[in-house]
């Protein structure tokens, strides 16, 4: 088998992926649907912000917990709730779009009630990786994950665009109601003897302090956090951006919209596959690719024309997919196995957690200055923050950098990473829908 797709050869992988693609296509043609929903209510940009704030909201308000529930409880039976409770949410909102009920509050309130589901199930399933294909393949498996959410967001919007032109929001949103039953089949089909299972978390006082204080001590893993945060709350709001684009700037329909995001899927895609190749990542490649991200973020603000801004978007994917599967495999290469649950936790709160304060931010910049000023404010205080966050932990821990380099410094995780990374059970995967 060649090396990209190793992690395939563990049956209970194969299952969940298969699982995962059928899901997560729903879960990207929901989103331009929903999306489309609020512009067609309210035609703001700033109501389109708030809907995805509130979406994200939960990850900032809960996710330590469910980080110490992903610890305390079986994964594949809290995966099976999370995901039913997800579905029942998008076949609401679905039936109340087809008749005609759904107003913006709705819209609102239920996309609050996804983020919770969203909440409890992203670290749960980030650490749920590692018991499926062993430390070993963890790396490809993490690649092939996020292969997967990106092949499914090449086909989920442009497919959505399509359908909400043919028969409307509401059914498509019900549509992804539906695929969630693929994971759960999917999760029941699992060999549980087959699973790496780690002893479960027992019950005790301060555990998501001891998380937060386990962070705290290591300045290597805090300056991918801080990056993280400032490209997750101003820079990936690829949703609300491209509707502002498609609608605003060049005067476009739902199927251009949904368009846009297969386009910007197909950089992803590739930055996905290079990633299940690598075989280790370091702190330089996540702030290298994080303002790489930046700039392409600006560069397609500038673009004149719908043409040239689609030719820029794959750019747009490439980075920050990049960035994001270095993210993710930095963190944990060196957490300890006792603390996967909580410390993924606190990464979804900051990669997520950013997005209630960043999106009504970057929806008010793109209607009160113009849907590109969207890109270009969010790609400059993505770069802005990327680049203090180097300057003040490299000094408190004391990393190399070479200035020539600036804006991409050369960056050395410390050796102790490298010590815990052989010690620890690693997991690694990119956030999925």
């Amino acid at each position: 088998m060649s090396p990209t797709f190793r992690a395939f050869k563990v049956r209970n992988f194969r299952l969940y992926a298969t699982g995962a693609i059928i899901s997560n296509t729903g879960t990207w043609m929901q989103r331009v649907a929903q999306d489309w929903l609020v512009l067609e209510l309210t035609h703001s940009g700033t109501a389109l912000g708030i809907v995805t704030g509130l979406q994200f909201l939960p990850a900032l308000l809960i996710s330590p917990y469910a980080g110490l529930i992903a610890d305390r409880f079986p994964k594949r039976r809290v995966l099976t709730v999370t995901q039913m409770a997800m579905a029942t949410v998008a076949l609401v909102l679905g039936t109340l779009a087809v008749t005609g009920l759904v107003q913006t509050w709705h819209v609102y309130a239920l996309a609050f009630v996804f983020g919770i589901g969203t909440a409890f199930d992203a670290p749960t399933r980030q650490s749920f990786v590692v018991e499926m294909v062993g430390k070993d393949d963890l790396s490809n498996a993490v690649g092939l994950n996020s292969a997967s959410f990106n092949a499914a967001r090449l086909i989920g919007p442009g497919l959505a665009g399509l359908l909400i032109a043919w028969i409307g929001t509401g059914p498509v949103i019900m549509i992804n109601g539906f695929s969630y039953a693929a994971v759960i089949l999917s999760l029941y089909l699992m060999r549980p003897d087959e699973l790496h299972t780690p002893k479960m978390a027992g019950r005790e006082k301060g555990m998501i302090r001891d998380g937060m204080r386990y962070l705290w001590r290591r300045p290597d893993l805090m300056m991918v956090l801080v990056a993280v945060f400032f490209a997750g709350t101003f820079g990936l709001n690829f949703q609300m951006t491209s509707a502002l684009m498609a609608t605003s700037a060049f005067h476009k329909g739902a199927g251009e919209y949904g368009i846009l995001g297969s386009i910007l899927a197909i950089g992803s895609l590739a930055g996905a596959l290079l990633a299940a190749r690598r075989v280790r990542t370091r702190g330089r490649l996540v702030i290298g690719a994080a303002l790489a991200f930046g700039a392409m973020d600006i560069v397609s603000g500038l673009m004149p024309s719908y043409l040239s801004f689609t030719a820029v978007l794959p750019l747009v994917g490439f980075t920050a997919l990049t960035m994001l599967t270095a993210a993710n495999a930095t963190m944990q290469l060196g957490i300890e196995p006792t603390m996967r649950g909580r410390v993924m936790a606190l990464y979804m709160t900051v990669l997520m957690g950013g997005t209630p304060i960043g999106s009504p931010f970057i929806g008010w910049v793109g209607q009160e200055f113009g849907a590109r000023w969207s890109l270009i404010v969010g790609g400059g205080l993505t770069m802005l923050g990327v680049t203090g966050s180097v300057l003040y932990f490299s000094r408190r821990q004391g990393l190399a950098i070479r200035p020539r380099l600036l804006p991409r410094p050369r960056l050395e995780i410390l050796p102790q990473t490298e010590l815990l990374a052989d010690k620890a059970a690693v997991d690694v995967a990119p956030r999925v829908a």
